[in-house]
């Protein structure tokens, strides 16, 4: 893992380089908003075009307004979670 991701991220930093140890990098950009980027609820994390391994010209991120879909769809989760609910169908 590069210093400056552990310099500006020193609680994610220790995260991601767990899951390339486990996974590789690979698994790291396919699995990134499902499986890291949730972390960002409780520490900083840096975007998936930030990783040192990621490559603009092969690797795929998402839109905003893929994101801001993602999020909306935690938001709900979250509180169906907390109310008890079952999401509308």
């Amino acid at each position: 893992m590069s210093d400056s991701l552990a310099d500006e991220y020193p609680e994610a930093a220790p995260f991601i380089a767990k899951a390339v140890e486990d996974h590789g990098e690979e698994w790291v950009l396919e699995n990134y908003y499902s499986e890291l980027y949730p972390l960002s609820q409780v520490m900083s994390m840096p975007e998936k075009e930030d990783l040192p391994f990621f490559d603009p010209e092969t690797d795929e991120t998402l839109s905003k307004d893929e994101q801001v879909k993602m999020y909306e769809a935690w938001a709900e989760y979250r509180e169906n979670l907390r109310t008890g609910t079952k999401p509308d169908k």
